[in-house]
C-alpha cells in the first residue's frame, strides 16, 4: 500500500462518519472532529449515532488506533495533511444550499494553518464553492502557497454507504493543480490500485484487486456539478417512472412489467425505476432544489428540475387518494403504517415520504399505529406519541384490528410478511402498498384487497371492486 496520509474529517454525520471509518479501513490515520460534545463522547465510548450497515464493525476495529474523535478542530488540523469538510449544507428558503456551516468551518481552519494543507470539500455544495473557500482563507490572512482546495464529492447511498465508499462506481477529484491532486491520489491509492481488495479482511463488493475503483480527475467546477447533476438525474428517473405508473394505472397496465422492459435497455438500466411514494432523504430533495437555484443564478432555464420536484410532491397526493378511495372516509379509521425511514435499511427520516404521509393521515382524523425496524426513535422526535399516533413493537402489533395496512418504506423484512398471520391480525384485510413489495395475485389468493402503485388493484371475493365516483 501507499504511504498512509494523516486526515482530518470535520463533521460526524452520515458522510463524515462513514468517510472517517473507511479512510481508517484503507490504512490512513483519521481524526474526526465535531462540535457536538455529546456525540463525540458517544463515539469515543463505542457508540454509533446512526444506523448504517458495516459502520459499527469498522469503528470497533479502528477506534482508538487509526481513528480518533475530538472537538478540538485546531489540533486536528495541525496534525493532518488533508482536511475534509463534511458538515451540513441544508436547503435555504430560496432553494439554495445554506453554506454558513461550511464558511464557519473554513474560518476556523484559517486560524490554524501553519503548514501546507489540502482542504477538501466533501459536503454537497454548488459550483464555485471551491472558489469561495479559497477566498475566505485568503481574507483570513492564510498565505496562498500554504493551501489548496479540492472538490471530492461523495456518492454514498444511505443503507449501503460503507460498501459504496469502499466499492465506488467512481471516485471524483476536482483539483486545479498537480500538487493537491497527488495527495488525493495517495489517499485513494489503496482502492484505485487494488491493494485494499487483496487483503483477506477486505469488505467484499463489486471492486477487486484486478478490477479496482476508478479515479476521475477534473476541474473543481466540473466535480461540483457532477455531484448535483448525478443526484438530479437519479431523482428524475424516479419521478419519470412514477409519472409512467400513473399512466399505466389509468389504462390497466402494470408498471412492474413496464419498468422491467425499460430496464433491459442497456442505455437505461433497471436502477431507480421503482414506482412508489417518490424520493426523500437528505440528498435528492435538497440537491434538486440547489441545482435548480444554481442554474437560475447563472441565467440557465433548467425547468425540467422544477417538473421533477412537482411530480415527486404530487405522488404523495396520489397515494393519499388511494388510501381514501379504499376506505371511503378516514376519520376514526385505524391504520397500520409500515415504515418511517425515507427508504429501507436506514434510520434517516429526513424528507421521508412515509412521515409526510402519516402527517396527512393524522390531519384527516385517522388513528395510526406505526412500525419501523430502525427509525422509530427518530420519528418520535417529529411525530410524538399522541391520542391518534402509536408505535408498535412489530408489524403484526401495528396491524392488530387495523382497517387497512399501508406499506410506506421498502424494508426487506416487510417483503417476508407472514400473510395468513397478517390477515388474522387485521380487522379488514386491506393492504395499500406504496412500495409495490408484493404480487397482486398472491395477495388476492391470501384473501386481501390489494392496492399498489401503477398496477391494477385486486379485491377479495367478499368485497368486490368499488365503484368510482360517477359510476
Amino acid at each position: 500500500m501507499s504511504k498512509p496520509v494523516a486526515i482530518c474529517v470535520i463533521g460526524s454525520g452520515y458522510v463524515g462518519l462513514v468517510a472517517s471509518a473507511c479512510f481508517a479501513e484503507i490504512g490512513h490515520t483519521v481524526i474526526c472532529v465535531d462540535n457536538d460534545e455529546a456525540k463525540v463522547k458517544q463515539l469515543c465510548d463505542g457508540g454509533v449515532p446512526i444506523f448504517e450497515a458495516h459502520l459499527s464493525e469498522l469503528l470497533a476495529r479502528h477506534r482508538g488506533r487509526s481513528i480518533h474523535f475530538t472537538t478540538d478542530l485546531a489540533a486536528a488540523v495541525e496534525k493532518s495533511e488533508a482536511v475534509f469538510i463534511a458538515v451540513g449544507t441544508p436547503q435555504g428558503d430560496s432553494g439554495a444550499a445554506d453554506l454558513s456551516y461550511v464558511e464557519a468551518v473554513v474560518a476556523e481552519i484559517a486560524r490554524t494553518i501553519t503548514s501546507y494543507k489540502v482542504i477538501v470539500e466533501k459536503s454537497t455544495v454548488p459550483v464555485y464553492t471551491n472558489d469561495w473557500i479559497r477566498r475566505v482563507l485568503l481574507r483570513h490572512g492564510v498565505q496562498p502557497d500554504t493551501f489548496d482546495v479540492v472538490s471530492n464529492p461523495e456518492f454514498l447511498r444511505e443503507g449501503t454507504a460503507v460498501r459504496d465508499f469502499l466499492h465506488p462506481d467512481r471516485i471524483v477529484v476536482g483539483a486545479n493543480n498537480n500538487r493537491s491532486a497527488e495527495l488525493l491520489n495517495r489517499i485513494y491509492a489503496p482502492l484505485t490500485g487494488g491493494a485494499y481488495y487483496a487483503q483477506p479482511a477486505a469488505l467484499a463488493g463489486a471492486c477487486t484487486a484486478d478490477c479496482p475503483a476508478k479515479l476521475v480527475v477534473t476541474s473543481t467546477q466540473s466535480a461540483e456539478i457532477i455531484k448535483h447533476a448525478s443526484n438530479a438525474f437519479l431523482a428524475m428517473k424516479i419521478s419519470f417512472i412514477n409519472a409512467v405508473a400513473n399512466l399505466a394505472e389509468a389504462v390497466d397496465a402494470d408498471i412492474e412489467d413496464i419498468a422491467a422492459g425499460m430496464g433491459l435497455d442497456s442505455r437505461i438500466g433497471p436502477r431507480f425505476l421503482r414506482a412508489g411514494l417518490g424520493y426523500g432523504g437528505s440528498c435528492f430533495p435538497k440537491d434538486v432544489a440547489a441545482f435548480h437555484w444554481v442554474a437560475q443564478e447563472r441565467g440557465v432555464n433548467f425547468q425540467l428540475l422544477e417538473e421533477v420536484r412537482k411530480i415527486n410532491e404530487t405522488q404523495k397526493e396520489v397515494f393519499f387518494n388511494k388510501v381514501r378511495s379504499a376506505l371511503w372516509t378516514l376519520r376514526g379509521k385505524r391504520l397500520a403504517a409500515l415504515g418511517l425511514a425515507f427508504k429501507g435499511q436506514t434510520d434517516d427520516i429526513r424528507e421521508s415520504p412515509a412521515v409526510g404521509m402519516i402527517r396527512m393521515l393524522l390531519d384527516a382524523g385517522a388513528i395510526v399505529a406505526a412500525y419501523d425496524p430502525a427509525a422509530m426513535e427518530r420519528a418520535r422526535e417529529v411525530l410524538p406519541p399522541a391520542k391518534n399516533m402509536h408505535y408498535a413493537a412489530d408489524l403484526y402489533e401495528a396491524a392488530r384490528d387495523a382497517d387497512a395496512l399501508l406499506v410506506l418504506t421498502d424494508w426487506q423484512e416487510f417483503s417476508a410478511i407472514d400473510l395468513p398471520r397478517l390477515n388474522r391480525a387485521m380487522r379488514f384485510p386491506i393492504v395499500i402498498d406504496g412500495r409495490n413489495l408484493y404480487k397482486p395475485l398472491t395477495m388476492q389468493s391470501h384473501g386481501f384487497t390489494y392496492v399498489s402503485v401503477g398496477r391494477p388493484s385486486v379485491y377479495h371475493a367478499q368485497e368486490g371492486k368499488p365503484r368510482k365516483s360517477g359510476d
